[in-house]
């Protein structure tokens, strides 16, 4: 039967390519388990690249992952460019939802799906990378009973995922990448008896197959904060912590999708914020130059009342101009 008993879901980012290739070089064939990773650094041809990368250290099939394809085992499945991986049993949905945490294909939405589909079933990896993606999937595949395991933080070439992850839950292993292949060969041996995910968690991964997309569900697993969704300025949802133990992690949802950690909130309110600021100058800029356009012209007619009225409003919006420039250089210093 090549349905595998066990799925293994891996998400990893900045200097993920090493980290990946001797991940997979010591998964053995013959275990009861598919393998799928999510890897964000590009949105176009990273998932090709690291195919044809990863193939050469493993005796597992390595493919990139397709829409209703079948679950096999032995199998690597690698995430598309700008789509979404989840799994479901016995097969693979490719979701074009919102990004979560800025990204898509997203290691939250992958781990999520696994924990709604697998529970006790799915191993999650966490390898090197930034920022805290991985985390609250994670924290899914914690709390439906399966098996969660990070490298160790300081073997990382960038050690901020697996420590986000280790300061929001207790993992099962934080260990080097050479000891995770007989870890995960014993794991996968085992016969742990399934059980039903938490409703919150099957509902979040509905949201990211774009099964379910409506307030009354959102309302279900958030309360509604202060803030807007940078992405389509709809309102955000403060995502209940309620059954995720000691996670200190605060995440927030809007209705149609969009997904971020406070982090990401952050960093993506910095974005818009940037982008409004630069758009907002050059509206301002190009009502200067038709001002000074329209003094010239009257000014060249003889009307100098009109011309003096238009060169004064260029002159305020100028003031303005100035200001914004500061305010835009000053945010990018910050920044840095």
């Amino acid at each position: 039967m090549s349905t595998p008993k066990f799925v293994i879901v891996v998400g990893a980012s900045a200097g993920g390519l090493n980290a990946l290739s001797e991940f997979v070089s010591q998964l053995k064939p013959g275990m009861d388990a598919a393998v799928f990773i999510v890897m964000h650094l590009s949105r176009t041809s990273i998932s090709d690249f690291l195919m044809h990368r990863l193939q050469p250290f493993t005796k597992l099939q390595c493919e990139i992952a397709t829409e209703d394809a079948a679950i096999k085992k032995d199998h690597i499945y690698i995430a598309s460019p700008n789509l979404h991986l989840l799994v479901k049993k016995g097969g693979i949905i490719l979701g074009r939802g919102p990004e979560e945490n800025r990204w898509r294909p997203s290691i939250d939405v992958l781990f999520r799906s696994a924990a709604a589909a697998y529970n006790t079933r799915t191993i999650g990896v966490i390898l090197t990378g930034l920022l805290d993606d991985g985390t609250t999937g994670m924290l899914a595949i914690k709390r439906s009973g399966g098996i969660c395991i990070v490298q160790d933080p300081n073997e990382a070439e960038y050690p901020d995922m697996p420590l986000s992850v280790l300061n929001n839950l207790e993992v099962d292993y934080s260990i080097k990448l050479e000891q995770m292949g007989e870890v995960i060969q014993h794991l996968t041996e085992s016969s742990p008896t399934e059980i039903q995910a938490p409703r919150d968690v099957i509902i979040e991964s509905q949201i990211a197959e774009r099964v379910v997309v409506d307030y009354d569900n959102v309302k279900q697993i958030g309360e509604k904060s202060i803030y807007a969704c940078p992405d389509c300025g709809g309102g955000l949802w403060d995502i209940k912590k309620d059954g995720e133990g000691d996670s200190k992690i605060n995440r927030y949802r809007c209705h149609i999708g969009h997904s971020y950690s406070e982090n990401d909130l952050v960093i993506k309110q910095a974005e818009v914020f940037e982008s409004t600021l630069w758009t907002a100058l050059r509206i301002m800029e190009e009502r200067r130059n038709l001002l000074n356009k329209m003094e010239n012209d009257h000014a060249k007619r003889g009307l100098t009342k009109l011309a003096t009225n238009y060169k004064e409003k260029a002159g305020d919006i100028q003031v303005h101009v100035d200001k914004m420039k500061e305010i835009l250089f000053a945010t990018q210093l910050q920044e840095q």
